[in-house]
């Protein structure tokens, strides 16, 4: 990163290398949670017996507001851990402080990315496959929701792993199968699993 990325918005940086491999690698590891505790959400709630689409996004909106927040929080205070730890090392090895520097602001900028995109992913991958559940009663039996809903979720975590295979020049097609692959499991898990 250059050393004036710092004054670069989230949303400049959204598209660019500028997000760096840190939020990428927090974004869709916690994008995968977050799409995986969907499928779980959605078929258990069928499971259950919950009769109404509604009640199933509540439920997943209640997950993703814990999922969202777990990942701002546990990230903002990662990163700010580590960030202070190595500004000390720099401010030792320098014999000065670097409090108000742009050094000091570039890594407070990359610990707001950080956070904020480790929250994203799960909100995106929890809330995303949710949406057919608004259409139940309307176009979908809660059955068919269901089912799209599980359709949707594998979807996004194929979308997951064939982006990171596209930024290490692996297959895409077989990266998001692998990651694809997950949100079936949790699906037949759920089914088999006593409850």
């Amino acid at each position: 990163m250059s050393a004036d990325s710092g004054s670069e918005s989230l949303l400049d940086r959204i598209g660019t290398d500028m997000i760096g491999p840190i939020a990428r690698r927090y974004f869709v590891s916690n994008g995968f949670d977050g799409a995986l505790t969907g499928v779980g959400v959605t078929v258990g709630a069928y499971l259950s017996g919950i009769d109404d689409g509604l009640t199933v996004i509540s439920l997943g909106l209640g997950a993703a507001v814990g999922l969202t927040t777990s990942g701002v929080w546990s990230v903002w205070e990662i990163e700010r851990a580590e960030m202070r730890a190595e500004i000390q090392d720099v401010e030792d090895a320098m014999l000065t402080d670097l409090s108000d520097t742009q050094v000091e602001r570039d890594k407070m900028s990359n610990q707001v990315v950080n956070a904020l995109m480790s929250g994203l992913g799960p909100l995106l991958g929890l809330v995303v496959p949710l949406t057919p559940f608004l259409f139940e009663g309307a176009v979908f039996t809660l059955f068919q929701a269901t089912l799209v809903s599980v359709g949707i979720a594998v979807g996004v975590l194929f979308a997951f792993g064939a982006y990171m295979a596209s930024i290490s020049r692996q297959r895409w097609y077989v990266a998001g199968i692998r990651m694809g692959l997950a949100g079936v499991v949790v699906a037949v898990l759920n089914v088999f699993l006593p409850g």
